[in-house]
């Protein structure tokens, strides 16, 4: 889920050139849900594997954001419930391999990312998504040979607005979508050597 993605305009000051590209790291980046269950308990879950590609001029203020989350990696720790999650009741995994968002509107304010507006398609619906960029923030320590950002991005939706109706005498309808991002920035392809006079 800039979810997702979220997530995002992975640029720290005075270490950018416009516009920049980053891969997400999917070992780093797990988009979880929450929804609170038979009123008492909150309810929690994740998907293992996610990819995306995120482009940020920042300079002019834009922003790209890709994401693809595998429904078949959603984990919640019952591996029966994730079995019924994966099902045609919910996900159904089989039929709809991936969720995705795409956003084309990055918002930033004195710099730095804070909003994402785009499409999320889940269960074979699309419908429009926003996130928010709670926390930013770029490094090369220790030891990193390319510039990796991160965020904690979060959004609100309803299931029912993807279909995703069943058991609402148990689920909550309202689900918040919470996603650790990281990303490391694509360096651009080293000049040739000038030839010699």
């Amino acid at each position: 889920m800039r979810f997702l993605a979220a997530a995002l305009a992975f640029c720290a000051p005075a270490a950018f050139a416009a516009p920049e590209t980053f891969n997400v790291d999917p070992g780093h980046t797990f988009p979880a849900f929450e929804v609170v269950h038979l009123g008492i308990s909150t309810q929690r879950g994740r998907f293992d594997r996610t990819s995306g590609r995120i482009e940020i001029d920042r300079e002019a203020g834009t922003g790209r954001i890709e994401l693809a989350l595998e429904t078949a990696s959603v984990s919640t720790g019952n591996k029966a419930l994730d079995g019924v999650l994966k099902g045609e009741d919910f996900f159904d995994a089989e039929k709809h391999p991936r969720i995705a968002f795409r956003a084309s509107q990055v918002d930033f304010e004195k710099g730095e990312p804070r909003r994402a507006r785009g499409e999320l398609t889940m269960n074979g619906v699309a419908r429009p998504v926003a996130l928010t960029v709670e926390r930013f923030a770029c490094t090369r320590l220790p030891f990193l040979v390319r510039l990796t950002c991160g965020a904690d991005v979060t959004a609100t939706l309803k299931r029912s607005d993807f279909g995703l109706t069943r058991f609402s005498n148990f689920v909550a309808d309202e689900v918040r979508i919470v996603v650790q991002l990281e990303a490391v920035r694509e360096e651009p392809p080293a000049a040739p050597p000038a030839s010699g006079g």
